[in-house]
């Protein structure tokens, strides 16, 4: 989901009426993924946020800076080096494509001022951001070499290149008749599949909202139409054209659980159960996107998911492979038993000749019979102390067996807890946090940093309805300092009984908790754990001063007592206010 080429015309306009004229302050990078120029004008300074995630690639101007790492990437550097402290001339769009180009004026050697231009592909999958002088390429954020591309490689020194032309209709140039005559060109195709063939910048949501707007199904045929069909849809595409060229009434569309369906720089109608959004700009609508979307990516967050998920995976192996060992170990006593036999029938069969010999059990009190494998490289005697090998290596397995078994278990529920912090993280300080931990048990090596500039991590802060407040910690080392340092000795503790989640503190001082405040705070419990999204979930609480830490454990790991188990399905249309609070850091 993302805007299309012909929703960012108005975008266009309104970065232009923005930022022309402007000088480039400051070059940041917060992720791999986007670019930051603060830009400054007469009175009033912006931040231009330029991203490719394949989620939601856009340029829109940011209210709130994001945190940047203390050393910048190399492509920043670049941008630095070449277009810091240059002037913005013009931003443009290359036709009704989701390409915009930003031409910058900067000064050169010998005093000489030069044009160089950053193009911004937006496109998906295969967004990027290059930057040219005199269409060769300085430099791209994403640089893609014959392997990756037969169609058009993206490299420093070479001469730019256009993605692709498509031959399509310009809806604000070409004549309505002459859009309508391609329109009708196939008979067999769909209504909404033929308007994004013949009509340049369109996207799906464009086409269903002519569609929509015409009175037609997406998926009527083209030859099922008639005249009055495709009056209406010419009605409905001119409609559109005057939505782009007049004001902008950027909509987003969302479900009830918030997950965006749609969005558009103008109203849009065809989704009639869904919730409309308005925003007075396009920019304050894709910034509200990238928030929905989770689109920002902390530095090292994608590293150290993959990371978990790998230990994860190799923790989860093992302890199949445990329980396979315990199995065998509990059948020790067949082994015994075959020893046994074999000292007794071992004068009735020759050494080398049988795979296995079928005996009466001298165990059996009903004459039953066994059949013992044998290992037709060994002598019979040979393959009756292997029995008796075997037996007490299996005698002596069961105990470490278990031992092994616990501590993996312990392991799994340690990085599940990990899991669980990488995703309620949002700041570089607790990134760094959760690196430092770690490495401090082992399963990052590398050196821990011994300084860092991220801004002290904090846990999340609400406020219930009758003002308790209400501390949710982010990493492990957040819900040691939570249960530990920062609660007093009377509040109510909470966490996912058996389950991997946050510490969670209702700062009630000892006074017994309003029923709707403690089941808020088992709520966010509930939320802030691997249970998440899951209903019935049980949630154990007590007093701070029953929560025990064990000499030696990895960070977040408790004992408690004196616990009471309250069972909750988190309702996310009364949790949202309350997760959308300010207090929240």
């Amino acid at each position: 989901m993302s805007l299309d080429g012909f929703s960012m015309r108005p975008l266009v306009r309104e970065l232009d009426a923005a930022l022309s004229g402007g000088r480039i302050d400051k070059i940041t990078q917060p992720n791999k993924q986007s670019i930051i120029l603060a830009i400054r004008q007469p009175g009033e300074n912006h931040l231009l946020h330029i991203s490719i995630n394949p989620q939601n690639p856009s340029a829109h101007l940011l209210q709130k800076n994001l945190e940047n790492p203390p050393e910048p990437p190399v492509f920043c550097m670049v941008l630095r080096k070449q277009i810091e402290s240059g002037r913005i001339a013009s931003i443009r769009q290359h036709g009704l494509d989701r390409l915009l180009l930003i031409d910058i004026d900067a000064l050169a050697a010998g005093g000489q001022i030069v044009t160089k231009t950053l193009v911004l592909e937006l496109m998906g999958k295969y967004s990027n951001i290059i930057l040219l002088q005199d269409n060769i390429i300085v430099d791209a954020l994403r640089k893609i070499g014959e392997n990756s591309s037969r169609v058009r490689t993206v490299l420093p020194g070479q001469r730019y290149k256009l993605p692709p032309h498509q031959e399509k209709r310009d809806l604000l140039a070409d004549d309505p008749h002459t859009i309508l005559d391609a329109i009708r060109a196939d008979g067999e195709q769909r209504l909404d599949k033929a308007l994004l063939a013949t009509c340049m910048g369109f996207g799906p949501v464009s086409a269903k909202e002519v569609c929509f707007s015409a009175g037609l199904a997406p998926a009527v045929r083209i030859a099922t139409l008639d005249e009055a069909d495709f009056a209406a849809v010419r009605s409905a595409l001119e409609e559109l054209r005057a939505a782009c060229e007049e004001a902008a009434c950027p909509t987003l569309l969302v479900d009830d659980a918030g997950k965006v369906l749609a969005m558009a720089s103008f109203p849009l109608h065809y989704l009639p159960v869904a919730t409309p959004l308005f925003f007075p700009t396009v920019s304050a609508m894709l910034e509200k996107a990238d928030l929905l979307f989770g689109s920002y990516v902390l530095p090292d967050k994608d590293r150290f998911k993959k990371l978990v998920r790998n230990e994860l995976s190799r923790a989860q192996n093992k302890l199949v492979k445990l329980d396979a060992e315990i199995e065998e170990a509990e059948n020790a006593e067949a082994y015994r038993v075959r020893g046994d036999n074999l000292q007794t029938y071992q004068y009735e069969f020759k050494d080398h000749a049988d795979a296995s010999i079928t005996v009466t059990n001298i165990y059996s009190e009903t004459g039953k019979t066994i059949t013992i494998p044998l290992d037709q490289r060994l002598t019979l005697i040979e393959n009756m102390q292997a029995c008796y090998k075997k037996y007490d290596k299996l005698k002596r397995a069961q105990d470490l067996l278990q031992v092994q078994k616990r501590e993996c278990r312990a392991g799994i529920a340690y990085l599940e807890s990990i899991e669980a912090s990488l995703l309620a993280s949002s700041s570089l300080g607790e990134i760094a946090e959760i690196q430092n931990e770690l490495i401090t048990t082992g399963y990052l090596h590398e050196k821990p940093k011994k300084k860092h500039h991220d801004k002290p991590a904090r846990p999340f802060h609400f406020r219930a309805p009758d003002g308790t407040d209400i501390l949710v910690g982010k990493n492990n080392y957040q819900n040691d300092r939570l249960t530990f340092k920062t609660a007093r000795y009377n509040d109510t503790w909470l966490h996912t009984k058996d389950i991997p989640g946050s510490h969670v503190i209702l700062q009630n001082g000892g006074e017994e908790p309003a029923e709707e405040t403690l089941l808020l705070a088992a709520s966010l419990a509930a939320h802030f754990s691997k249970a998440q999204g899951s209903s019935k979930i049980p949630v154990d609480y007590t007093e701070a001063r029953y929560v025990k830490k064990p000499s030696g454990s990895k960070p977040g790991f408790v004992i408690f007592t004196n616990q009471r188990t309250l069972y909750v399905t988190p309702d996310m249309k009364a949790l949202t206010p309350i997760l959308m609070q300010d207090s929240i850091t």
